[in-house]
């Protein structure tokens, strides 16, 4: 009971306390800690450049679209008014007006009034608003009006405390608080006929609209010029205006209608559909009071805030429900009835009509999907599915979790994948009536069907199942087809019908199911043209949602073509709820479930993204223009412009230096550190999804390290020059010094080895004097041998003939006994071959030496050598050699040419010196 009370207290308090929010444009709020400026905001213009400009009090503030810049007049006062004329902006403050231009990446200011006398010194006025008037410049305060022919200053004084002045219809109108409307002829001025109303009320805008003119006052609504007079304006948003103080207002593309209150934010009537929209504090706006109002080239509204700036994409194909307040919750499905939406949240499911919110009774908790067949919406709840119809909710069964609902695609069978399996609905117009999948207990996230007695259906967390059944439904077999395919990675797999194709993505790749193989495989069309898809939801036949790295595109399949559209992740970005994407399609729209709300994107979305792109790069606060040089070891800025603030905007991407990754411009910021030095360059490329397409280029230097410079260089140089010398001049010390003790230790060495050579030269000395001893000794024993031979042999030899001489007188016998004395007395030839063995050992070095020396001698040459190195003459030679005196000395002349001999050189001396 108490329970039951507690849900009752929760679902009034939900039901009554919950203010409902309508669809809204999309909304940007900048506020001052975005563009470090003040807080009112009291004119907004869009420059010629494509960059918003802004009246912030002491600056004059320019929002690119990437960064935002700040400016100060050189007298420091409050600007009041801006307004563009070609490449100038004129601004006006107190004393003070001029204009501003941009170069170098910088706004420079001149001033016009600075050398003219145009303001009294009593006089306190401030430049409120700037505009243009047949060719000239009108600068107006609240006491004058100074006109700039681009020369020349002209002051008109008015006589009366002006609020503003007006161009309509050619004609200038200026509004004094006290005296009402005047139409102004050059320095004269009139009160239109019928216009008294207007006395003691501030006018703040005169606007045409279809051939009628409408004043905006500030307290008394708005007026409407007819003939004669002024009429109320016949709406009853007039009367809520009245109250909300009307502080600027003009009319707009698309028969719109903006005003800025003082109080209640901004309106934006629509004539078409007599209907309007208030975007205030209570819903996206940072607060209520509206100072200025302007346009982009997009057509989109910017709001100039009593404190802040507010972007309104006002002609964007997007519009937002935002849940500002966190009582819905995340919304996981939505579906348009009649004059509402039908929400189904983490909260519950909640009814929105005429404004209001209110929770459906006993839908308290987790609901999950909307699905829309015929007049009947079936719920997926975390506490069974109910049927809503006519306003009406009742509970069809009680089965837990039903995430979603899909129809057969060859019947008008639907089935639903729930946390315990898959339930199937043969009449979905008697919803009650439902049978199960049997051996299916798993969690089934989506179910579908394109073949009789089969059905496809993937695991909430992982695997892929082929079921099939007969006739009534009893499931013959079950089969894991992720784990026959042999695919590891089967987490999260989505299941997408494609034009009676059923396809299957796991783990970004896209596959069908071959039947004769009994397994998947990858599918060519959308693998090559869909790849790193994280998701994908239908809309329709051709028309379909994908998400690729964090962005959502709208694609619409023509044949086999695929247009790609991307939504601005702007739109999104935190706000998705991921594996929960769920898409309704109403009329010519489709809602997208977020976070905080949902989304409503038209059917025929079409993205034609800007290519017109412009960079402007800075480094150390100063532009670098294309082709220049930075310093080394800098922080280069590179803002990547394209003028655009809204749906349109290029989703860009950048290369560096060729590189092969495409890498995400970030809010149109590119920074770049640590740079090496060298040529460097940066493409920029847009990506609409599918392919990547060159927009623009930069190209910048990076200069030599400081280290490395010229003139760092140049001393390196002297220093090294310097040191090589110092080195040089210090090597030569050494060497000379090395060469010093080198001499003195050669000179040592020199009289060591002196010292040496002399004591082995007189060693040596010694040895040849005593081997030339041995060898005279030994030619003195050979010539004593051979004397002493020659001799015994002569001495017998006489004494035997003096014997015979003695003892014979016959002179015939003693003739005889005499030859025969001779004969004995002859050397026998063994006793020569022993006297020749003996000479021979003792000259045997020399016989060696000589044979060396000259290897053609023969044996006799060497013996006549012999018996000349021992100073034997011819005659002695002769009998030793058995040949007469003259066969010697003819010997001796041979001897001499084989040995080379000249005339005048001695034969006995040179065999004496061998």
């Amino acid at each position: 009971m108490k329970s039951i009370l507690l849900k009752a207290i929760f679902f009034f308090f939900i039901a009554f306390q919950i203010q409902a929010q309508e669809l809204l444009p999309f909304v940007e709020n900048y506020n001052k800690s975005d563009y470090q400026g003040d807080n009112q905001i009291w004119n907004v213009v869009q420059g010629n450049d494509d960059a918003m400009y802004f009246a912030n009090n002491h600056y004059l503030l320019r929002y690119d679209g990437v960064i935002w810049e700040k400016y100060t007049l050189p007298n420091k006062t409050i600007i009041r008014s801006i307004m563009i004329e070609g490449d100038k902006i004129y601004s006006g403050s107190y004393k003070e007006f001029g204009y501003w231009y941009r170069k170098d990446g910088k706004m420079h200011y001149v001033s016009i009034t600075r050398k003219l006398r145009l303001f009294d010194e009593k006089d306190n006025e401030e430049i409120w608003k700037i505009f243009k008037f047949n060719g000239s410049v009108y600068f107006q305060s609240f006491n004058d009006v100074f006109i700039y022919n681009g020369k020349h200053v002209q002051k008109i004084k008015f006589p009366f405390l002006i609020s503003y002045c007006f161009v309509v219809d050619n004609n200038v109108y200026v509004a004094s608080v006290e005296k009402g409307l005047f139409r102004m002829d050059g320095s004269r001025i009139a009160n239109p006929k019928g216009w008294n109303i207007l006395k003691k009320t501030v006018v703040h805008a005169i606007e045409k609209y279809k051939n009628e003119t409408f004043i905006f006052t500030q307290k008394k609504g708005i007026f409407i010029v007819e003939k004669g007079g002024l009429r109320p304006w016949n709406n009853p948003l007039n009367e809520i205006l009245k109250s909300a103080t009307i502080n600027v207002a003009k009319f707009i593309k698309g028969n719109k209608l903006v005003v800025g209150t003082g109080n209640r934010g901004v309106f934006i009537y629509d004539f078409q559909t007599d209907t309007y929209k208030n975007i205030n504090r209570n819903n996206v706006l940072m607060n209520n009071s509206v100072l200025s109002i302007g346009f982009d080239k997009e057509n989109d509204l910017w709001l100039g805030l009593d404190n802040g700036i507010t972007h309104v994409e006002i002609n964007s194909p997007i519009s937002f429900f935002y849940d500002n307040s966190g009582l819905l919750g995340s919304v996981y499905s939505v579906a348009a009835i009649d004059k509402g939406y039908l929400i189904a949240s983490n909260h519950g499911v909640f009814e929105f009509v005429s404004g209001k919110f209110k929770m459906l009774p006993n839908t308290q908790g987790q609901a999950w999907n909307i699905t829309k067949i015929g007049t009947k919406y079936i719920i997926g709840h975390n506490d069974g599915t109910f049927c809503y119809e006519n306003g009406s909710l009742v509970r069809i069964n009680n089965i837990s979790g039903g995430w979603n609902l899909t129809k057969s695609g060859i019947n008008t069978t639907y089935f639903q994948s729930t946390y315990s399996g898959v339930v199937v609905y043969d009449d979905i117009s008697k919803p009650t009536q439902r049978r199960i999948i049997n051996d299916l207990s798993k969690p089934i996230k989506y179910v579908a069907q394109n073949q009789k007695n089969e059905i496809w259906a993937a695991d909430n967390y992982r695997g892929l199942y082929r079921v099939l059944y007969d006739d009534d439904y009893k499931t013959k077999k079950v089969e894991n087809i992720t784990q026959q395919s042999k695919i590891k990675n089967d987490f999260g797999v989505k299941i997408f019908e494609f034009r009676n194709e059923i396809l299957f993505l796991i783990n970004n790749v896209w596959y069908t199911y071959n039947s004769i193989s009994a397994s998947l495989e990858e599918n060519e069309l959308f693998n090559s043209n869909f790849k790193k898809i994280s998701d994908v939801v239908s809309i329709d036949e051709d028309h379909f949602i994908v998400l690729q790295d964090g962005i959502l595109y709208h694609i619409y399949a023509k044949g086999n073509k695929f247009i790609w559209n991307i939504i601005q992740e702007k739109y999104y970005k935190g706000t998705l709820i991921n594996d929960n994407l769920r898409i309704f399609k109403t009329q010519n729209h489709y809602l997208l479930n977020l976070d905080d709300g949902f989304i409503s994107l038209q059917l025929t979305y079409e993205n034609k993204q800007n290519s017109n792109v412009k960079i402007e790069a800075f480094n150390d606060g100063n532009l670098v223009p294309n082709d220049s040089k930075i310093k080394y070891n800098t922080e280069i800025k590179i803002n990547v412009i394209s003028g655009i603030y809204g749906a349109s905007k290029p989703n860009l991407f950048y290369k560096i230096n060729k590189g092969n990754d495409f890498l995400p411009i970030s809010d149109g910021l590119v920074v770049l550190n640590n740079l090496s030095s060298g040529n460097h360059a940066i493409v920029v490329y847009k990506h609409d999804g599918a392919s990547y397409e060159k927009v623009t280029s930069f190209d910048f230097k990076v200069a030599e390290p400081w280290y490395f410079s010229f003139w760092m260089i140049l001393l390196y140089l002297l220093v090294v020059g310097a040191v090589l010398f110092i080195y040089y001049k210090w090597n030569k010390l050494r060497y000379m010094q090395k060469l010093k003790l080198q001499a003195e230790e050669l000179k040592h060495q020199r009289e060591i080895l002196e010292m040496e050579l002399k004591a082995e030269n007189e060693l040596n000395l010694q040895e040849y004097e005593k081997h030339i001893l041995e060898l005279e000794l030994q030619t003195k024993s050979s010539e004593v041998a051979g004397k002493s031979l020659s001799i015994a042999k002569q001495s017998e030899m006489i004494d035997n003939i003096q014997n015979i001489l003695n003892s014979e007188k016959d002179f015939n016998k003693l003739k005889s006994e005499i030859k025969k004395a001779i004969k004995i007395n002859e050397v026998n030839k063994h006793e020569w071959e022993i006297f020749e063995t003996n000479l021979n050992q003792i000259h045997n070095e020399f016989i060696i030496n000589l044979s060396k020396k000259y290897p053609s001698l023969t044996p006799k040459d060497i013996k006549l050598c012999i018996y000349l190195k021992m100073n034997l003459s011819s005659k002695e030679i002769a009998p030793m050699m058995n040949i007469s005196f003259r066969g010697v000395e003819l010997h001796r002349y041979r001897l001499r040419k084989k040995l080379g001999l000249t005339q005048d050189e001695n034969l006995s001396k040179f065999l004496l010196s061998l």
